[in-house]
């Protein structure tokens, strides 16, 4: 087993990547140009202002991932985006976007305070972009982001090119968990996460064609579910084909053993229709596929990864007019 990248030995053992996107209820991106340090936010680009004011935030645990972006243009560019991506009530479609064009990144902590109060900030634009593509570049942080994330970013960027889809941005990206996973990427504003990428399977998540099985290998799971129900949620996919991405859905945990070996996961969703299910499902540890590995390139010791299959699923019908908002 090659002992150098962790995607490498995730790779090797056939991990199951499903179940690890992260929930995140605001993504606050901030552009700034490369290099990155390891801690992003201590970069030599981030003003101290920024700094503090992202320190202060963990420190009072405000729901917030902060990451810093960047495109080829970023370090040339004599403005910086700022976006705000907050998920919607219910959760049950995504996250609500809001875009601003700030004179520099000084002015980014001012703008996301006055965000948070509730208060309409200065430099909001209407953009026409409808999809913004993260992908993890974060080399100083672990290196599989580097030697994998890089060369995809590059190729991606053509393939959004070549299929003509103004539409989509794609950017460089701070870390965001799941580096065994390099190639990995978030897809906002539905905040889905993605891993293993390569061609195909990314011109298949652009144009929502082709063939859905891919799931099985690229997908990480839907931030705005629960862990465990992210992995119902990818039965689903493979169940509904591309359907399924014009759904609203929610999902909770029903009932779990104390070892947490068996899991009842509910997830609820609606169609454009208007019309409602349930969907219930067994969630059992999968012992042949829960792994012991190393999370990243610089973690010092194993992590036992557990991994769980579908033992039994059943969808029923709601006669309820709305539970997803």
């Amino acid at each position: 087993m090659n002992q150098n990248f962790c995607s490498d030995n995730s790779r090797e053992v056939a991990e199951d990547i499903v179940g690890t996107a992260t929930n995140n209820q605001t993504y606050v991106l901030i552009e700034c140009p490369p290099p990155w340090s390891s801690d992003a936010f201590s970069s030599k680009w981030v003003p101290d202002n920024l700094r503090l004011f992202v320190q202060e935030a963990k420190r009072a645990k405000l729901p917030i991932k902060f990451q810093l972006i960047a495109n080829d243009l970023s370090h040339k560019v004599d403005s910086t985006t700022l976006l705000i991506y907050h998920q919607q009530a219910g959760g049950g479609k995504g996250y609500s976007r809001r875009e601003f064009k700030l004179e520099n990144i000084e002015q980014a902590v001012a703008t996301i305070k006055k965000w948070l109060w509730g208060k309409s900030p200065k430099y909001e634009i209407d953009a026409t972009t409808k999809r913004d593509i993260l992908v993890c570049t974060h080399g100083s942080h672990d290196k599989c982001c580097a030697r994998y994330g890089n060369p995809f970013y590059f190729h991606a960027k053509n393939v959004i090119s070549d299929l003509g889809l103004d539409n989509v941005r794609i950017w460089k990206s701070s870390h965001f968990g799941g580096h065994r996973f390099a190639p990995t990427m978030i897809d906002l504003p539905h905040g889905r996460y993605y891993g293993n990428l390569e061609h195909e399977s990314f011109k298949s998540i652009l144009t929502r064609t082709g063939d859905v099985k891919r799931f099985k290998d690229i997908y990480r799971g839907w931030g705005v579910l629960p862990r465990s129900i992210q992995i119902v949620e990818r039965e689903m996919i493979l169940r509904y084909g591309w359907d399924w991405f014009n759904y609203k859905a929610a999902g909770r945990i029903v009932e779990e053993s104390p070892d947490k070996t068996n899991v009842l996961a509910e997830l609820t969703f609606e169609k454009p229709d208007g019309s409602v299910y349930s969907c219930q499902a067994k969630l059992v540890k999968n012992n042949s596929k829960t792994k012991t590995l190393k999370a990243s390139c610089n973690a010092k010791h194993e992590t036992v990864l557990v991994k769980y299959d579908v033992a039994d699923m059943w969808v029923t019908s709601r006669e309820m007019a709305q539970v997803v908002s």
